[in-house]
């Protein structure tokens, strides 16, 4: 089915690969549902697709966080976008680098509230519609932090793992409804997840570039892309896409200045 027929949701659109998943979906001409937490930038994110691509966009404020929110914001869905054909399960974060012993119950809290429980709290409430129509499409946005583990990461790579394991449990659920899942588990991106990481230092966040080339949003949403558009026998379950001076979560290529 052309994307011009189908409608794509993402959350965690305001910014970073959420932004660049719903340009790639605007330009391939989908329908787009589009939530975030910064409703400041989400509507200035879709104000631009309309103009720049001609998309039909629902923008609206959503913390993935809050299941009642989430629950009440799709029920109140015009019914001619209550099928979607698409879930981009994107929204996720990272806070901090310490080591367990003195890591923060804060950061732990927020990123399993949004990594894990945020992605559960929406699949949940879509996956019936998708279920009783059977088909559709969902494409997890998951991290090589989901395939290893580094110091200073525990709690991060633990959410990211589980939603591996979501993603893989998923699947199993869900054969034979037409429901096809995925992930695409990305390497280092430079988008603000380590600004968000350092809670705003720039200088600390820029050096996790240093040296190197690493992906852009823009990278992975067109992989994202790609895995949407194949064709319905076709599954492209698994997809761990690095920048190529990264090896390992450990293991950076860094050229000197």
């Amino acid at each position: 089915m052309p994307f011009s027929q189908q409608t794509v949701l993402v959350t965690g659109a305001s910014s970073g690969i959420g932004q660049a998943c719903a340009e790639a979906f605007a330009n391939a001409g989908a329908r787009l549902l589009l939530c975030a937490r910064r409703e400041d930038r989400l509507s200035d994110i879709a104000r631009r697709l309309r103009e720049e691509f001609g998309a039909e966009i629902l923008a609206f404020p959503l913390d993935v966080r809050e299941r009642s929110a989430v629950e009440a914001a799709f029920e109140a869905f015009p019914t001619e976008w209550q099928d979607i054909d698409v879930l981009v399960n994107n929204a996720g974060l990272s806070r901090g680098l310490e080591p367990i012993q003195e890591g923060s119950y804060q950061d732990w809290d927020e990123m399993l509230d949004t990594n894990v429980k945020g992605l559960l709290n929406i699949s949940r409430t879509l996956l019936p519609k998708m279920v009783a129509r059977g088909e559709g499409q969902v494409i997890n946005i998951g991290s090589i932090a989901g395939h290893e583990v580094y110091p200073g990461g525990a709690v991060y790579c633990a959410s990211k793992h589980a939603v591996d394991a979501i993603t893989k449990g998923m699947r199993l659920d869900l054969n034979g409804t037409g429901i096809r899942v995925s992930t695409v588990d990305p390497g280092l991106v430079n988008t603000e997840f380590s600004s968000v990481r350092f809670h705003g230092d720039t200088e600390r966040a820029d050096s996790t570039y240093l040296g190197m080339t690493p992906l852009f949003g823009k990278d992975v949403a067109e992989t994202v892309l790609w895995v949407a558009s194949r064709p319905k026998h076709v599954n492209a379950a698994e997809i761990l896409l690095l920048p190529s001076d990264q090896a390992s979560c450990g293991k950076v290529h860094r050229r000197e200045s």
